[in-house]
């Protein structure tokens, strides 16, 4: 099966229609949260090799504490949407690992997708599955190996993103972070005027995106204003699904055969057939960089957001907040150590 039902228990746990919800935590009634966790961490592999004594997706690490990035992405997910409402896309190959196991993902539905057909395909694939369970719904997406710190900030932030994206509904609305370095590596957001506010939050249209510029572009970007595009975003699913067939006419109608297919005996021979011929495209510069009359953007504040593709960022963040890494410094950098390695495997998931 390329498809599982996850159980989804916690104790004193009553659906609102049933009842009060343990801890009453203020809940977003159709709101489904996709979290993409099907990354194979390639930046990171030499750094975690070197650590580990094997290669582990960054997602499925715990770099400080005991939660693995995955982990803390699902918990934040969680505080905003019933957790029944996910689904989590990863890897098939993550599925036969021990550490791709709960805790790692707990509730809602997990989808293994057959293949890396790059993001569009990664976030279309879950999209597929809230809209066969609710087409009306709005969508948080949550890329699960980025770093953010205090979460109740950031939290409260997407509750206003969610907020925005269902006043302004012919508008994705992306949350993105101050820079303080022009980093080529990363995408980035250039605002444009203000629209209607959430929550007293400041919604502004968006001018461009600029994936992964050139240094001189990115320090002209970050004089300009622009910010730190974190891919975490609110949108209706209608609204993605119908930029999906602007964009991406070519991939669309696999989505749409595979939607056909969810919940019946066909949906994993489906599911394999419409991967042998998705194409390769990425959300970013193939959709988003041309829907800029579509989106909309809200700025972090009071919320450090790095996207941990490289070692030295991890521990450039983790001293911001005076935390210490679980793993040695000097593991980033030298040969790999297997026996050390494994060591800190096993401190890392006690």
């Amino acid at each position: 099966m390329v498809r599982i039902i996850a159980a989804f228990v916690v104790e004193n746990y009553q659906h609102p229609s049933k009842g009060v919800y343990v801890n009453k935590v203020e809940k977003h009634d159709g709101l489904w949260s996709i979290v993409l966790a099907g990354g194979e961490g390639e930046r990171l592999r030499p750094f975690v090799e070197r650590w580990l004594g094997r290669h582990r997706p960054k997602q499925y690490c715990a770099f400080v504490g005991t939660r693995s990035m995955l982990q803390h992405t699902l918990d934040r997910a969680d505080r905003l949407a019933y957790p029944e409402c996910k689904v989590t896309v990863v890897a098939r190959s993550h599925r036969q690992a021990g550490w791709a196991t709960p805790g790692g993902v707990a509730s809602g539905i997990v989808v293994a997708q057959p293949g890396n057909c790059d993001t569009a395909a990664g976030i279309f694939l879950p999209l597929a599955y809230v809209r066969a369970r609710d087409p009306h719904a709005t969508v948080v997406i949550y890329p699960s190996d980025h770093f953010v710190y205090p979460e109740e900030r950031f939290v409260e932030s997407v509750r206003s993103a969610v907020q925005a994206a269902e006043k302004i509904k012919d508008r994705l609305v992306l949350l993105a972070a101050s820079p303080d370095s022009a980093d080529p590596e990363l995408g980035w957001i250039l605002p444009g005027a203000r629209l209607n506010g959430s929550n007293g939050r400041d919604v502004r249209a968006v001018e461009a995106f600029i994936e992964k510029p050139r240094v001189e572009v990115a320090r002209r970007a970050m004089t300009s204003g622009a910010l730190w595009n974190t891919l975490v975003l609110a949108a209706k699913a209608d609204l993605l699904w119908s930029l999906g067939w602007r964009y991406l006419p070519e991939m669309m109608p696999l989505f749409d055969r595979l939607s056909a297919a969810i919940g019946t005996e066909e949906e994993d021979d489906a599911m394999v057939r419409v991967y042998g011929r998705m194409p390769s495209r990425n959300f970013s510069s193939d959709l988003l960089a041309r829907a800029t009359d579509q989106a909309a953007v809200i700025e972090l504040s009071g919320v450090l957001w790095n996207d941990w593709g490289k070692s030295e960022r991890i521990v450039d963040s983790l001293r911001r907040i005076g935390r210490a890494p679980v793993f040695s410094l000097k593991h980033l950098s030298g040969r790999p150590t297997s026996e050390t390695g494994e060591e800190d495997l096993l401190k890392a998931e006690r």
